[in-house]
């Protein structure tokens, strides 16, 4: 990327120098501009932080399946109602986090039948399988999500439940914290952008401790399966980059380089014959002006959905406020487009309008450009500056008519 912003440097150099060029300079080396890199064509993709949050509500039961010791009768699992809230987010379109948290009564065999209250909070690190197996696709409608968590519970009001742990005043402890290990699988169906129903299954690993009673287990285990709704803010959205997308336009650039020297080359030779045939002039001083011509790389692309300047087209708002600040008198237009291929019209129209004054913001706010010398113009997707749909997202630099 180095290479493309010293080849855009070099453009907006030359074009600067040409003004300066006396009439006795009679010949001009030309060097074609090849650019020859190893490039990688495969998607990439990033998510802002500020994108892809959402908020699960879920309701479900659960049960301890390890404390079944009762003295009399059949010991059994006993399943009761369990409450689920998180807040989770995908940083990337593979792997996620939450923070989830459980709230029910526990009801288990030890001795006789006891109770409690339980509430749990995990973070939870998650895996979207299909997106790693089949490829990102924000509107796939069903999802497969395993993940793996951290927590801590609290348990307390065991009322007369037998408990054979006692505290530090040698009284039956009323209350325990545990530390879990747990591990899951959720299954998601989109039912619209914004909503998705999960169904989700997870077990809770923890010491003997649970729920105050030890039976010489070393593992208490608690299941839980619950469903419910997710919330996603913002609907989930990530970008997508393949650096293969720019070699056509490169390879613009670098024509265009090569066809600039040669016709500075040719208009330098003629130039010499042309002097050659006449009788050295008197040399008369004149009084110096500012010439004025087109900006010098006259358009910044953009990123697909994106409003953003992206670090390897700021050269080209570089150069052009270069430009201005050599012709003081001058003002622009800066307009704005967006692809025909994504989007609706109304969207296309605010996106180009956004990519415009992002544009004009830089070059008032970076580089000094008083923003009465810039109007901003949109013109959506309705007018597509070139025949290859991805070039049109773009902002071209133009003169006022």
């Amino acid at each position: 990327m180095k290479k493309n912003l010293l080849l855009l440097a070099a453009v907006g150099g030359m074009f600067m120098s040409a003004n300066n060029l006396h009439a006795q300079d009679t010949t001009v080396s030309v060097e074609e501009v090849v650019l020859t890199e190893s490039v990688d064509c495969k998607d990439h993709y990033s998510c802002s932080w500020r994108d892809n949050w959402n908020i699960q509500l879920g309701a479900g039961v659960f049960g301890n399946f390890t404390e079944r010791n009762l003295e009399v009768g059949d010991p059994k699992v006993h399943y009761t109602a369990l409450y689920n809230i998180g807040v989770g987010h995908w940083f990337s379109p593979y792997m996620g986090f939450r923070f989830s948290g459980y709230y029910g009564a526990m009801h288990w065999d030890a001795v006789k039948y006891n109770k409690a209250k339980y509430a749990n909070l995990n973070v939870d690190f998650m895996w979207d399988m299909l997106n790693s197996i089949a490829g990102p696709n924000p509107n796939r409608v069903f999802s497969i999500i395993p993940f793996v968590g951290l927590g801590g519970t609290y348990t307390w009001d065991y009322g007369d439940s037998y408990v054979n742990i006692n505290g530090e005043d040698g009284k039956p402890k009323s209350n325990s914290w545990t530390l879990p290990v747990s591990a899951g699988i959720q299954l998601r169906l989109r039912l619209c952008k914004y909503v998705d129903f999960f169904a989700e299954g997870r077990m809770n690993a923890y010491g003997d401790n649970l729920n105050n009673f030890v039976n010489h287990r070393s593992i208490d285990v608690i299941g839980q399966v619950y469903g419910g709704f997710i919330i996603n803010i913002g609907g989930r959205k990530y970008t997508r980059y393949n650096p293969c997308d720019y070699m056509s336009y490169i390879n613009t650039l670098n024509n265009q380089v090569n066809d600039l020297r040669a016709d500075l080359a040719a208009t330098s030779a003629a130039l010499a014959t042309a002097e050659a045939q006449l009788p050295c002039p008197e040399v008369v001083a004149v009084e110096q002006t500012t010439t004025v011509e087109a900006p010098m790389m006259a358009s910044v692309r953009f990123r697909i959905n994106s409003a953003r300047i992206s670090n390897e087209e700021m050269v080209n708002v570089y150069n052009t406020a270069e430009w201005l600040k050599a012709n003081p008198e001058v003002k622009i237009l800066v307009r704005g487009y967006a692809d025909k291929d994504t989007g609706s019209s109304s969207y296309n129209m605010d996106l180009s309008k956004r990519r415009a004054q992002a544009v004009a913001d830089a070059l008032v706010n970076d580089y000094g450009i008083a923003s009465s010398r810039i109007a901003v113009e949109g013109f959506g997707s309705d007018t597509q500056v070139y025949d290859t749909n991805n070039w049109n997202r773009i902002v071209i630099f133009s003169l006022p008519e």
